[in-house]
């Protein structure tokens, strides 16, 4: 017999534990790196290019630099700075104005032909009245459920129609008084600085911190996003977007008021277009067409680079003020041509 023992088989080892494992699951990814730039551009691009476009101006038309020059773009954006504030509030809960162009046409006439009656005639007025417009196209949209495009459109007809019958067809000119406190609202400074450009600025300040530190805010934020999921939080969305028809109303006739107190007239062929104007400094400025995101400092960049442009082209001098339109076009383009780019990004990172 063989007595030979059995083998014997090794015990097989455990395996070594894992170095640097987690010792729980990760419940939120990290964000690419290509996810934050994505954002930065989306929020901060067209300041860069605001800057990069005044500091090339300043080398190659010295006058540009000027301060001079620096008040009278200012004081020219303040007025499209404050409908365009109006526009981004709308357009960030998924809505469109297209009346705002005509309203602020009509703030300025009924300005004017209010200012013989004294300084707060003249603001009441416009404001009474394109806030109205403004409260009639939040109603239409959010209680009747109509298209925002159809609703504005009808209203910016309308509000051109009841400037041309105020006017008579526009034979008529309201003049504002010389030397009275509404005149001077329009044409005195501070340090240098128009009250137009001081009262747009305070706008944005105050709009900066209503959406970005109010409940409010947050609330257009969700409404632009989806209505039907903010209806399902509970959160008041026709209230909210008839809020901002209404905010949008009004800023388009204080703006129209300003401008006639800066003209000392009520001038009945302004703001021409102006609502594309508008919808073009805030899409530039970051803010999507589709609602849901945006910001009140991208739309003030965006209107100060409408603005550099067209002085620019008025610095060149051997183009007219229509290549401001092209320009324009092609600054829209790629910027929503490069907010898809980056919202397609973001859902695949």
């Amino acid at each position: 017999m063989n007595n030979t023992p059995p083998a014997t088989v090794p015990a097989a080892k455990a395996p070594a534990p894992l170095k640097n494992a987690p010792s729980r699951p990760e419940l939120r990814p990290e964000r690419s790196t290509g996810s934050r730039i994505g954002e930065l551009v989306q929020r901060q691009g067209v300041l860069a290019v605001l800057l990069t476009v005044i500091l090339i101006a300043s080398f190659v038309y010295p006058t540009f630099a000027s301060l001079d020059n620096a008040r009278g773009v200012t004081v020219q954006a303040s007025f499209l700075a404050i409908v365009a504030l109006g526009m981004t509030l709308v357009i960030i809960t998924g809505g469109i104005d297209l009346s705002v162009g005509s309203v602020f046409a009509l703030g300025g006439v009924l300005a004017a032909w209010a200012s013989q009656w004294g300084f707060f005639a003249a603001l009441l007025v416009p404001l009474v009245v394109c806030g109205a417009i403004g409260l009639l196209n939040g109603l239409l949209i959010a209680r009747a459920n109509m298209a925002p495009f159809i609703v504005t459109l009808a209203t910016l007809l309308a509000a051109r129609g009841m400037l041309l019958a105020f006017t008579d067809e526009g034979a008529t000119t309201y003049l504002v008084p010389k030397d009275s406190a509404f005149a001077e609202l329009g044409q005195g400074s501070v340090w240098g600085f128009g009250y137009p450009i001081l009262i747009a600025l305070a706008l944005f300040g105050a709009g900066g911190l209503l959406l970005q530190r109010t409940s409010f805010g947050q609330t257009l934020f969700a409404v632009g996003g989806s209505s039907d999921a903010a209806t399902l939080m509970g959160l008041p969305v026709a209230r909210t977007k008839i809020l901002v028809y209404t905010l949008s109303g009004l800023l388009a006739g204080l703006a129209g008021a300003l401008n006639a107190a800066r003209l000392s007239s009520g001038v009945t062929i302004v703001g021409v277009g102006m609502e594309l104007d508008a919808i073009s400094a805030v899409v530039i400025g970051g803010t999507l067409l589709i609602g849901g995101a945006g910001s009140i400092s991208g739309t003030l960049w965006g209107v100060l680079l409408l603005a550099v442009i067209q002085n620019l082209i008025n610095q060149i001098g051997s183009l007219n003020s229509s290549y401001q339109s092209v320009v324009s076009g092609g600054f829209l383009i790629v910027v929503v041509v490069a907010q898809r780019y980056l919202a397609r990004s973001r859902r695949t990172t």
